[in-house]
């Protein structure tokens, strides 16, 4: 009789545990409380651009292994589109400076002993002033284990944390921040080419997993909410749906509980989780970009954050955004659009756009949060956490995501 495994979220650290446990030969069923499948990271229709958008902007690189790796596992690596090289745009709205980080495409950094490469105004001793971050501990905040000041911290080092930790750098874990730096600059730029999803995040990471699941006989159950457990000793006996629905669980089934913060605190009382969320704003405008605008470019000096162009839209990204949360929508959208303009050289009314504000987007990856994130094993043997809200050493991150999925299914393999 095969083993089954029961997923609870078809989120990308749900959907990553249930490839690797269906590859194992598991039989697997995954239960979403929704109607879609991709939680934080998907792809929708919106009637206001008329245009096929994502709820987020996710900047994915080359060296995330995980990422990449689970692409490949579901025949969609070709759908990551980037640069050749790692090469970043940005530019400063209040000078009207533009200029390019490039990273090459090596293991060793030598772009930093190169002028023409590195951020404008920069010496090569300010990117060694960074090395407190490689080993510093969660308990350290990044303000006091770097100087943040100056032109590096104004033109790299503060979007690129900002971006990655979705709190003003310097209340940041300076542990998770040394991670970021690890896995990326110190990589090199074999590590750091920017990768998008050409055709939308679904496309790329969600549908194909749904699709491929199906195809190798699993079964993926939408608008099925898990309600409750039955526990008896130290196993997991029974899941509780809606409706008197009742899962009775063999005893060699696993469980993978990849679900919200909010919805383990509920699901299973007493298990850690970051208490503290901060928000996110997308903004999507229906305007065809400019010949040779550069795919990403990372903004200085103005309300916009990051500007990604796809094939059919404009979009931006704001990290940190609760300030924005209320801000009336069309006088936000005009800002925005002013700021683009000026960015991307061009000279036209605001289009069709849409405001995209996710509240809850991430946990706030600060050493006091971080350390409440939950390990993946839990009191019961046939439990297993997945999420990027869980203690992967990364912060709140699609690479940590679906690291976090493959961490749960190789526990509930034995393989770790």
């Amino acid at each position: 009789m095969s083993k089954t495994a029961h997923i609870i979220g078809a989120g990308v650290s749900g959907l990553a545990a249930a490839i690797r446990l269906n590859n194992a030969g598991y039989q697997v069923h995954v239960h979403e409380a929704t109607q879609q499948a991709g939680g934080r990271c998907r792809s929708y229709f919106d009637a206001q651009t008329g245009l096929t958008i994502d709820n987020g902007n996710h900047l994915v690189l080359s060296g995330n292994s995980h990422v990449i790796n689970y692409a490949k596992s579901i025949g969609t690596e070709a759908g990551l589109v980037g640069p050749a090289r790692a090469q970043f745009a940005f530019a400063d709205v209040k000078t009207g400076k533009h200029w390019q980080l490039d990273l090459g495409d090596g293991r060793i950094p030598t772009w930093l002993f190169d002028a023409s490469r590195r951020v404008p105004d920069t010496s090569v001793g300010d990117y060694f002033a960074l090395t407190p971050l490689i080993w510093a501990g969660n308990d350290k905040l990044v303000g006091d284990t770097i100087k943040c000041e100056g032109v590096l911290y104004d033109r790299l080092v503060q979007p690129l944390l900002l971006a990655a930790l979705n709190v003003d750098p310097p209340e940041g874990s300076a542990g998770l921040a040394g991670a970021i730096v690890r896995e990326t600059l110190l990589a090199g730029g074999q590590a750091c080419r920017p990768l998008i999803a050409r055709s939308g995040l679904s496309d790329v990471l969600v549908e194909p997993a749904i699709e491929l699941l199906r195809k190798k006989g699993a079964g993926v159950h939408f608008g099925h909410e898990l309600r409750s457990f039955t526990m008896a000793g130290e196993r997991i006996s029974e899941l509780k749906f809606g409706e008197g629905d009742v899962i009775a669980l063999g005893a060699d089934d696993v469980v993978i509980m990849a679900v919200p913060a909010w919805s383990a605190k509920n699901l299973l009382p007493g298990v850690k989780t970051p208490t503290e969320m901060r928000a996110i704003v997308n903004a999507h405008f229906n305007y065809v970009p400019p010949a040779g605008h550069a795919p990403i470019i990372g903004v200085v000096g103005g309300v916009v954050e990051w500007l990604f162009a796809f094939h059919n839209r404009l979009s931006i990204t704001i990290s940190n955004a609760d300030r924005f949360v209320n801000v009336p929508r069309e006088e936000f959208a005009q800002q925005i659009w002013d700021e683009i303009c000026k960015i991307s050289n061009i000279q036209a009314p605001l289009p069709a756009w849409q405001i995209v504000r996710e509240r809850r987007a991430t946990f706030a990856a600060t050493p006091a949060q971080n350390a409440l994130r939950a390990g993946t094993r839990t009191d019961f043997k046939n439990l297993f956490l997945a999420g990027d809200w869980t203690d992967t050493g990364l912060p709140a991150t699609i690479e940590g995501s679906i690291r976090s999925g493959d961490r749960a299914a190789d526990m509930a393999l034995g393989k770790v």
